[in-house]
């Protein structure tokens, strides 16, 4: 019986798979980032920020996803024991680090994980589905944000990955060229093509809608809207500067009533 993965859906329906950016460790968040009209994705930040692995039962709705600090096979088993729907591994530098990965992600005779999904609802369930299902339907993607990645990209995405998510801030840093220039645009395309070639999932990091729309418009499959951090900064300095700009306006005299 396979897993229901609301963004292994979206995948498979070729229809486009927006999400959310979770870096604070709150499950309120999580709820309603998951919660919102056709994000069919919530991505849980454990390499640059804290996080709280309760945060995925959290999001209902929508897949949860991990971003773990690195290759560990140890980190990965417990982001999917924990119940992720897939996970995220960053620095996917090189063919060698994507086959780790994937390997680390499947259970025998395919891969080398463990068994103890312990928050799958899947516990003690060595006689399921669970097993079978997992290694099908987990969505396990890696962060193409390195020259050397790029140079590979044709073979990590033959390498059993789902997904190739490209960071582009890391990845023009790491090329030593201008974000948003020549260099930088023409390696996202070579991904992007890679990508289409081999039936995997294009995906790309965004800062907000405007860029979003840009990269779907442009042929990814997997988009981030926003973080919830740049949500809430952006949301509260526009209702501040709605405000005090009021305020300046039109409210001289002003004056603040005492108790």
């Amino acid at each position: 019986m396979p897993l229901d993965i609301p963004l292994r859906k979206k995948i498979a329906a070729g229809e486009p798979a927006a999400g959310g950016w979770l870096t604070l460790p709150s499950t309120a968040i999580a709820r309603t980032i998951a919660s919102t009209a056709n994000v069919s994705w919530v991505l849980i930040d454990g390499e640059s920020h804290f996080f709280d692995l309760t945060n995925i039962i959290a999001a209902s709705g929508a897949s949860p996803l991990i971003r773990v600090p690195a290759e560990e096979v140890w980190l990965i088993k417990r982001a999917l024991d924990a119940g992720a729907h897939g996970l995220m591994v960053p620095m996917a530098n090189s063919v060698e680090i994507v086959r780790k990965v994937v390997q680390a992600t499947k259970y025998p005779p395919i891969g080398i994980r463990g068994f103890g999904p312990m928050f799958t609802h899947a516990t003690g369930a060595l006689g399921g589905t669970y097993k079978a299902s997992a290694d099908n339907d987990l969505v396990i993607a890696v962060q193409i944000e390195h020259p050397q990645a790029v140079e590979e990209i044709e073979l990590i995405c033959q390498e059993g990955i789902d997904v190739a998510f490209i960071g582009p801030f890391d990845l023009s840093i790491s090329m030593g060229v201008e974000f948003g220039g020549e260099e930088h645009e023409a390696a996202i395309s070579k991904i992007l093509a890679a990508c289409k070639k081999h039936k995997k999932c294009a995906a790309i990091f965004c800062l907000n809608g405007e860029q979003a729309a840009k990269r779907f418009a442009q042929g990814f499959d997997m988009v981030s809207v926003t973080t919830d951090i740049d949500t809430l900064t952006d949301g509260f300095a526009g209702a501040l500067s709605t405000a005090t700009g009021k305020f300046a306006a039109g409210a001289k005299g002003y004056t603040t009533a005492t108790n």
